[in-house]
């Protein structure tokens, strides 16, 4: 995992990535977001960073490698992810707004808190992944492997959940509106917790 380095300014955040101050006190978040997306492109194999609260824009991570990185509070919007495999990163309480993760392969990763809009995770292996408390629009998540996920208080809307394995995935508390499991294995997920 990457070395907390206390933000220089004093107030307590993690310093991102390359510098000695968090994102809430660098000069220019935008050349920082900008520094580190060109580093994620050109290394492929990314790990133990932290660009907690950055924002991403227009950008294309497909085919890389992540592990023990953090994203908390960080803001992604049309970003392509596909092909990505990554392990053990901290998305807690980003956002996500017209992305692609088709064909990622993520195994214990956090998006605790998340606001997912109009994204694609299609075809994947999201293993042991973490959606608690998110918000989750106009996704799909169709033909994956959802094995021992948890989308526990998660508000799903306008969702699609086809042909998913939803072995231990665990939907307590999910509030669903518009949300199709059409051809997913329900029968093994744990929607109420008197379920084991």
């Amino acid at each position: 995992m990457f070395v907390i380095t206390p933000c220089a300014a004093g107030c307590g955040r993690p310093a991102i990535f390359g510098s000695a101050l968090c994102a809430a006190h660098c000069v220019n978040q935008k050349e920082e977001g900008k520094r580190i997306a060109d580093y994620i492109v050109r290394q492929k194999n990314v790990k133990d960073l932290n660009a907690q609260g950055l924002h991403f824009e227009n950008l294309d991570f497909s085919g890389g490698k992540f592990s023990g990185c953090s994203f908390s509070g960080a803001v992604f919007t049309k970003c392509n992810f596909s092909g990505i495999n990554m392990r053990q990163v901290f998305f807690d309480f980003s956002a996500f707004i017209l992305c692609n993760f088709i064909d990622v392969d993520f195994r214990f990763i956090s998006f605790a808190g998340t606001v997912v809009k109009q994204c694609n995770f299609n075809s994947s292996e999201l293993v042991e992944i973490n959606f608690g408390g998110s918000y989750i629009t106009d996704s799909l998540f169709n033909n994956n492997n959802l094995y021992n996920s948890r989308f526990i208080e998660t508000d799903l809307v306008k969702t699609s959940v086809i042909n998913c394995n939803l072995i231990r995935a665990v939907f307590y508390k999910c509030r669903q509106t518009d949300v199709t499991f059409k051809s997913s294995n329900t029968a093994e997920a744990i929607f109420t917790m008197d379920e084991s």
